[in-house]
C-alpha cells in the first residue's frame, strides 16, 4: 500500500507495495448462545465474555490520547440483528472440543487462490500447507504467457520463497514433490473474461473448487482510475460470476481492506455496503444536489475516459479522475474508492453464493508465524521508517495523537482461515463481514510510535557506505502542511557543506537549489498522500473478529490465534518488525547491525 514515488523519494528497494500469537490462557468451553438484556453472549464453564461491547471506552495509561467512546450497539438490540454477522450458532455449539474445526473442514478440500504470489497471498499459502497438509490442491492463479513460464513463476515466487523454509524443514527431501502435488499453477488474468483461464481448466477448476479466495487488489493510492476500477472492482465481478458456475462451491472469500470506511469518524461497525452507497451521502442525505454513485457508470466512465485522452496524457489524467470520482463520494484516493466498490458488486451479484469478506487494516510483518518479522516489499509504514533509520527523513506529517492500525500479516491470514472454516462448514448464502484491526482494541498512537523508532535506531543503527553508524534524532511529528514543509526546506539546507552556496558558481548554485526544493516537493507529496490515514479519524470495531475467536476451542486459539488486543507494540515494532525490514526487505545492503 506504497506509491511507487515513495521507493522512488526514499531510495529503498523490493518489490511491490500493505499468530500464532500467545493469546493467553482460556477454557476450552463450548460456544454457548446466552441472550441477556439483548447482548448475545459466548460462555462456557464459570466464564462469560460478551461479544458486543455496551458502552466502552478504550484508554489505558499509555494510550489515553486515543479514548473512544460509543454508547449502545451499531445494530440495534433486537437479538436476531447482533447475531446477523458471524456469532456463534447452534451448529457450532455442539462442537466443544472441535472448536471451529479448522484444520479438519481443510482436509481434502479443493481452493482456488488469486493474487497468490503477493505477500498476504504467500502468508496464507504457507499456513494452510503447514497446518494443513492433507489438503487436496490450491490451483493458484499466475499471470503468465504460457504454462512453463507459469511453473516459473510458481517455483521463484512462491515455493523459493524464504517464507517456506519452515515447510522445507518440516519435509526434507520430500519438500519439492509435496509443493508440487498441492499447487498447481494455472494461467490467468483477473482483468479478464473468464478470468483469462482456457476452456479445459476453467472446467477442471469449475468441477472441483470448494472455496476460492481473492486476495488480489491495486494497493497503490494514487493509481490510474481505470486500472484501479479493472482489478479491484471488476476483479471481484468477474471471479464471482465464475464461482457461481462451481458446481461444489462452499464459500467465496474477498480480502478487502478496512479502509473501505472512507472518511467515516468514530467507531465503524462491520457493516456490508449495498450497491450505490456513499460516504457523504450518510452526511449528506437530504442535499439533493448530491450526485448518485452508480457504480456500472463508473465503471464504463473508466474505460471511456481512458479512450478519449492522448496516450501520452492519459497516466496522469487518469490518476486526476481517480482522486475527484474517490473525493466526490467520500473516500480518501483511488485504491479505497475501487475496494468498496468492489464489495458493493458482490453484495449485489452473489445470489445464493456464500460470502466471507475479511477487512484488514494495515498489513505488515509476521508476528510469530512461520517466523518472526517476515515481509516483503516496503508496506505502508516502512519506507518512512527506513528513511528515518538512513538520516534522509527527520520527521513526517502526522497526527500525534492520531493512530496508526496496524495487525501482522499472520494475524489477518489465521482470521481468514477461521472465517473460511466456520461458514464454509454452514454453508449458508449470506454475507459475513470481518475487519481485522487494532485501533479499537488495542490502538498505537504515532505519538508512542515515534520514540519506539528512535530506540530502535539509536540501539541499532544503520550503517553509512563507510562502516559508520548513521546518527538519529528524536523523530518529529508536524501537524501542518506549512511546518513539515519549513522542516523539509532546513533540513535539506543543514546537509549542504558550510558556506556550500557562497562558494559554488551561481549555475551550480541554481542546480543544487532546485535538487534541494525538488526533494521537498516530492517529499510533501508523499505526505499529502499519506496524510488521509496519518490524519485518519475512524476507529475500526472487530466485533464480528472477536466473535469468531471465542468460537474456537484452545488449541485453535493457540494454532490459528488473532488476538490484535494481545501484541505488545514495543516489542512488534522494536524487536519484530524493523529488525524483519532490515533483514528481508533491505537485505543488509550496504547496512548491517552493529
Amino acid at each position: 500500500m506504497v506509491s511507487s514515488l515513495s521507493l522512488k523519494l526514499f531510495g529503498l528497494s523490493g518489490s511491490g507495495f500493505h499468530h500464532g500469537v500467545q493469546c493467553g490462557e482460556r477454557r476450552a468451553s463450548p460456544c454457548l448462545l446466552k441472550r441477556n438484556s439483548g447482548i448475545a453472549c459466548c460462555h462456557g464453564d464459570d466464564q462469560i465474555s460478551s461479544v458486543f461491547a455496551r458502552s466502552l471506552t478504550v484508554t489505558s495509561q499509555d494510550h489515553g490520547r486515543a479514548v473512544m467512546e460509543t454508547g449502545g450497539l451499531v445494530f440495534g438490540a433486537n437479538e436476531k440483528d447482533l447475531l446477523s454477522f458471524g456469532g456463534c450458532n447452534a451448529s457450532v455449539l455442539e462442537q466443544q472440543d472441535e472448536g471451529i474445526g479448522i484444520v479438519k473442514f481443510l482436509r481434502h478440500k479443493v481452493l482456488l487462490i488469486t493474487g497468490a504470489t503477493g505477500f498476504l497471498g504467500k502468508v496464507l499459502i504457507e499456513k494452510i500447507l503447514r497446518t494443513a497438509p492433507d489438503v487436496h490442491k490450491i490451483f493458484v492463479l499466475i499471470k503468465a504467457s504460457d504454462k512453463e513460464a507459469a511453473e516459473e513463476r510458481l517455483n521463484n515466487e512462491i515455493i523459493r520463497s524464504e517464507l517456506f523454509k519452515r515447510l522445507e524443514q518440516i519435509h526434507g527431501k520430500t519438500f519439492q514433490a509435496f509443493m508440487s502435488s498441492k499447487l498447481i499453477p494455472v494461467i490467468g488474468n483477473l482483468c479478464e473474461p473468464d478470468l483469462g483461464l482456457n476452456e479445459d481448466d476453467a472446467r477442471v477448476i469449475a468441477k472441483e473448487v470448494d472455496i476460492i479466495m481473492n486476495s488480489a487488489a491495486n494497493t497503490n493510492f494514487d493509481e490510474r482510475y481505470d486500472a484501479a476500477v479493472d482489478i479491484n472492482t471488476r476483479g471481484p465481478m468477474r471471479i464471482l460470476e465464475f464461482a457461481k458456475r462451481c458446481n461444489k462451491l462452499l464459500l467465496f472469500v474477498q480480502v478487502s481492506t478496512a479502509y473501505v470506511n472512507g472518511s467515516r469518524r468514530g467507531r465503524i461497525m462491520e457493516k456490508p455496503f449495498s450497491i450505490g452507497d456513499t460516504i457523504n451521502g450518510e452526511t449528506l442525505r437530504f442535499n439533493s444536489q448530491q450526485e448518485q454513485l452508480r457504480v456500472e457508470d463508473e465503471i464504463k466512465w473508466a474505460v471511456k475516459s481512458k479512450q478519449a485522452l492522448e496516450d501520452n496524457s492519459v497516466p496522469q489524467m487518469m490518476k486526476e479522475l481517480g482522486k475527484q470520482r474517490s473525493n466526490k463520494f467520500g473516500w480518501q484516493d483511488i485504491y479505497t474508492f475501487t475496494k468498496a466498490m468492489g464489495e458493493m458488486m458482490i453484495e449485489n451479484l452473489r445470489g445464493y453464493v456464500p460470502v466471507v469478506i475479511v477487512r484488514p487494516s494495515v498489513i505488515e510483518s509476521t508476528y510469530w508465524e512461520p517466523f518472526p518479522g517476515w515481509m516483503e516489499g516496503n508496506r505502508m509504514m516502512d519506507p518512512i521508517i527506513m528513511s528515518y533509520g538512513k538520516g534522509h527523513l527527520t520527521g513526517f506529517l502526522v497526527d500525534p495523537n492520531g493512530v496508526i492500525d496496524v495487525v501482522p500479516a499472520d494475524m489477518v491470514v489465521n482470521a481468514i482461515l477461521a472465517a473460511t472454516a466456520k461458514h464454509g462448514k454452514e454453508g449458508k448464502p449470506e454475507m459475513n463481514i470481518y475487519q481485522v484491526a487494532s485501533s479499537v482494541v488495542n490502538p498505537l498512537v504515532f505519538g508512542d510510535l515515534a520514540p519506539l523508532l528512535y530506540e530502535h535506531f539509536k540501539q541499532s543503527p544503520l550503517l553509512d557506505s563507510s562502516g559508520n553508524p548513521i546518527h538519529v534524532t528524536p523523530f518529529k511529528l508536524f501537524s501542518s502542511m506549512e511546518d513539515f514543509g519549513a522542516h523539509l526546506w532546513q533540513q535539506t539546507q543543514d546537509r549542504l557543506p558550510l558556506g556550500a552556496s557562497d562558494n559554488l558558481d551561481r549555475k551550480l548554485s541554481e542546480k543544487l537549489q532546485k535538487i534541494c526544493r525538488k526533494s521537498v516537493e516530492q517529499a510533501q507529496y508523499l505526505a499529502n498522500i499519506y496524510q488521509p490515514y496519518t490524519f485518519y479519524g475512524g476507529r475500526f470495531d472487530n466485533s464480528n473478529t472477536r466473535r469468531l475467536m471465542e468460537c474456537m476451542s484452545n488449541e485453535e486459539v493457540q494454532q490459528f490465534g488473532f488476538d490484535v488486543s494481545s501484541i505488545n507494540w514495543k516489542d512488534y515494532i522494536c524487536k519484530v518488525h524493523i529488525p524483519g525490514l532490515r533483514r528481508h526487505v533491505m537485505k543488509g545492503r550496504d547496512q548491517e547491525y552493529l
